[in-house]
């Protein structure tokens, strides 16, 4: 038996151990985005580095270190924070009926909880029951279940069963994060698993639109999470854009800070190329950490989490014949609606909610939906060429289902 086998077997108890599944391999692939990560057997890492961030040396003896480390001289701050952040994150598999594909996510809690994105566990809407296995920094191979899937944020929770302990995420504040701060993304691009790539925050409060995840649309191999742009339901997430190389493969991983600490949940590329497949152009999206601690928590304690409802529609507001919106326009009020309880009217335009600029409708539509049911926000709108700030209690989006 070889030294890998060994430590494996040592490592993850005999039930967990699971056989190559060839009908599975053979299945049709479907590669997701995800962060990356770096490991290696055995490594020996040193020295302040960074910012002011650090790394005790110390030496993995039964289990491969995370990230290699040839010489520690010349460490830097990406080798400190993959160091800190790879143990935390996971290679996922997942196989329906029909598909099966690959993408990442991190670990919630140390008795297994893990997050991911929610095209991830559905294959990008094709499977209700998946089989899902997950696979961490150092090989330990396990299945999991899934607790939940939100598919208004593209996350999901899948939980692992087992007398094992692992290194949660630690979560940062993505209210604090700064255009050019600097960011490590961690995950499993093209299916490599522990890939570590950095760059920078490029922007804050992005808005795109993506296929639902509930909505099966495999034109692009991102499991319908490319820019939306035709067949399906679309839906509309609120995100930091990093330059920070992501590819196919890079879904549900981590985009962490200097220290290691998450800041976004990797959820989608723009690609230059009509398919979808050009790879990475240098334009990433990631969820917030706050907006996916949110999600996650909801989903762990009630198996669903909840988003607000402003109760009115909207279309995009232009000024004059301009190409650029500048707002959302109210154009029908839901009686008895958050919006009409807070005194908006048809023909208002929104333009912040909570201080930040809404220069869209999708923009107006994600900034509630990130909000939980019941959440008091500020809206502001211009009314008669006059800014108004109204106070509105969101409602309760499921409402629209029921």
């Amino acid at each position: 038996m070889s030294d890998y086998n060994r430590q494996f077997l040592f490592d993850a108890p005999a039930a967990q151990v699971q056989k190559p599944n060839f009908k599975q391999k053979m299945a049709k692939r479907t590669t997701f985005l995800t962060g990356t990560a770096a490991i290696t057997l055995g490594a020996l890492v040193g020295g302040a580095v960074g910012a002011g961030v650090g790394i005790t040396a110390f030496t993995y003896y039964t289990r491969p270190a995370p990230v290699v480390v040839n010489n520690t001289q010349t460490v830097n701050w990406v080798t400190a924070a993959a160091t800190i952040a790879s143990p935390s994150v996971v290679t996922l598999s997942v196989a329906g009926a029909r598909s099966a594909g690959n993408g990442s996510g991190v670990f919630l809690s140390a008795d297994g909880y893990v997050l991911t994105n929610a095209h991830v566990v559905t294959l990008g809407g094709e499977s209700s029951d998946p089989v899902v296995e997950v696979k961490t920094f150092d090989g330990r191979i396990y299945q999991a279940a899934i607790v939940g899937v939100d598919a208004t944020n593209d996350l999901a929770v899948v939980k692992i069963e087992t007398a094992a302990s692992f290194t949660p995420i630690e979560f940062a504040d993505s209210n604090s994060v700064n255009v050019g701060d600097s960011v490590v993304a961690i995950g499993a691009p093209l299916g490599l698993s522990n890939t570590v790539t950095n760059g920078i925050v490029s922007a804050l409060n992005r808005t795109i639109q993506v296929a639902s995840a509930e909505v099966p649309n495999n034109s692009d191999g991102f499991g319908g999470l490319q820019f939306f742009t035709g067949s399906g339901r679309a839906i509309s997430l609120k995100v930091i854009q990093t330059d920070a190389a992501i590819n196919p493969g890079n879904s549900g991983g981590a985009l962490v800070n200097q220290n290691g600490q998450l800041v976004g949940i990797n959820v989608a590329i723009a690609s230059a190329g009509s398919s979808g497949q050009s790879g990475n152009i240098g334009v990433g999206f990631a969820i917030p950490s706050n907006t996916a601690k949110r999600i996650a928590d909801e989903i762990i304690e009630t198996g669903a989490a909840s988003h607000g409802l402003l109760g009115a529609a909207v279309t995009d507001a232009a000024d004059g014949q301009s190409t650029f919106t500048t707002g959302a326009e109210v154009r029908e009020l839901t009686s008895g609606g958050a919006a009409e309880k807070a005194g908006l009217l048809v023909g208002d335009i929104v333009i912040a909610l909570n201080g930040e600029t809404i220069t869209s409708a999708s923009e107006l539509t994600a900034a509630v939906r990130n909000e939980p049911a019941g959440a008091t926000v500020t809206v502001t709108v211009i009314r008669d060429g006059k800014e108004i700030d109204l106070t509105a209690v969101l409602g309760n989006a499921a409402d629209l289902e029921n």
